[in-house]
């Protein structure tokens, strides 16, 4: 799922190979990377994850997770504001979501998991789920 989606019309390719450099041509939404950078280091006790998420506000960040699967979902909200007499020339804001799904080697204890967002850096802490002793059933 690499796949970016571009703008771009027939009359913005034809000005690009016709004058390239001469007219500024309006854009408008660049895209979104195509995956969150992320690295995962790991503990005796828990899991540490630390993602790359430029421009987004924590607000738009969604993290689930269930057992040792872990997910991540941003979202990028554009906001245009123009006043009268304004013309926007060229904007390389971009809007959009990305996500991105990892499987760990060992449960999460959810109650005790965090993130924590400063600066464009994700930082989750996600303790290892402590292995139960076995349960020794009574036989009737």
């Amino acid at each position: 799922m690499n796949q970016l989606i571009t703008r771009s019309g027939l009359f913005d390719d034809f000005f690009r190979d016709v004058s390239p450099g001469f007219f500024v041509k309006p854009l408008h939404g660049d895209p979104l990377p195509a995956q969150i950078k992320v690295d995962v280091s790991e503990t005796d006790q828990a899991y540490v994850m630390k993602a790359e998420l430029p421009g987004v506000s924590k607000e738009d960040i969604h993290v689930h997770v269930e057992g040792n699967l872990v997910s991540l979902r941003a979202e990028v909200k554009q906001e245009d504001r123009q006043t009268e007499g304004e013309k926007v020339l060229r904007s390389e804001r971009y809007f959009g979501s990305v996500a991105r799904s990892f499987q760990l080697p060992q449960e999460i204890d959810n109650t005790r998991a965090r993130a924590r967002h400063d600066n464009g850096l994700l930082v989750l802490t996600l303790p290892k789920r402590l292995a139960s002793p076995g349960h020794k059933l009574s036989v009737e």
